[in-house]
């Protein structure tokens, strides 16, 4: 078990959403992609030194590069937890390159982001190979943030919701549990480009994969976080965490920089004193 339980005391697939949300703690959990070298691992000590001090009501999770992950967990300090961006299906074997979630494990990684848009877009990744790497993650102990996420096409065709159904059908095995995995939802049109969808469009969508987890899991869909990524800045933070059915967002640009993405993790509510089922990370 990488991460708590989010909801306590809700169960059952007939939950009420409302009071379910009321009860989850959201993670902000940032994406540094192919980006940061050493000398930058001063930002991930500014946001745990921060998160020491303010206790934020949310869990807080930085992946990125496995070159850095290591040396991440030593600067974190045990305040925040550290992931990796990708991971083999594979334990090893001749397989030059890749890196299996044991290996991330290994290295002291907490969690790890599986079927990326960018990973699905440049390297033809499909849903059961999205499938098998969540697997992965599930055997090596990490936390599973698969993404889903529609093009500005099926978008503008009417298909948003049904492409992102079949993704969550295809890329979340049977049997996992909110305690090793979160859904991200990325709109791939709004990744890097500044625009967001609308309120609406938002709310809309997070109830439907609501809708096709508890369809896929049972009651223990109802219990999985699902954040929001896309354009996610210090600026629309507070607005999307507000939103129906969002546990949390996913941030890409703006995690590069401790400044703005502690601004986005002060977004969610603060507690004087710990909560009950923050993470082990942040209990130290």
């Amino acid at each position: 078990m990488v991460m708590p339980d989010p909801a306590e005391g809700i169960h059952g697939p007939n939950a009420d959403p409302a009071s379910l949300m009321k009860h989850m703690r959201p993670l902000i959990a940032g994406n540094w992609k192919m980006n940061g070298m050493a000398a930058q691992l001063g930002e991930i000590e500014a946001v745990a030194a921060s998160v020491k001090a303010t206790l934020p009501l949310a869990d807080v999770l930085i992946c990125l590069p496995a070159t850095l992950i290591t040396r991440a967990v030593q600067a974190a300090a045990g305040r925040i937890a550290i992931g990796g961006e990708d991971c083999s299906a594979e334990i090893s074997g001749p397989f030059t390159g890749d890196l299996s979630a044991e290996m991330l494990r290994d290295a002291g990684a907490r969690a790890v982001i599986v079927g990326h848009s960018e990973r699905r877009q440049h390297h033809g990744e499909t849903d059961a190979i999205v499938a098998a790497k969540a697997n992965a993650a599930r055997r090596a102990g990490l936390l599973a943030i698969i993404c889903v996420g529609e093009t500005n096409a099926q978008r503008l065709a009417g298909n948003a919701l049904s492409v992102c159904g079949d993704q969550i059908a295809g890329s979340v095995p049977e049997g996992m549990a909110a305690a090793d995995t979160v859904i991200g939802y990325e709109p791939l049109w709004a990744i890097g480009s500044g625009q967001i969808p609308s309120a609406v469009q938002i709310t809309e969508m997070h109830a439907h994969i609501r809708a096709c987890l508890i369809k896929r899991l049972g009651a223990e869909g109802n219990q999985l976080r699902i954040l929001y990524g896309g354009s996610v800045t210090a600026s629309n933070a507070h607005s999307i965490l507000a939103l129906p059915q969002v546990g949390g967002v996913l941030v890409g640009g703006a995690s590069l920089t401790a400044a703005d993405f502690l601004t986005i993790c002060r977004a969610a509510p603060v507690k004087s004193s710990p909560p009950p089922n923050s993470p082990k990370e942040q209990r130290r």
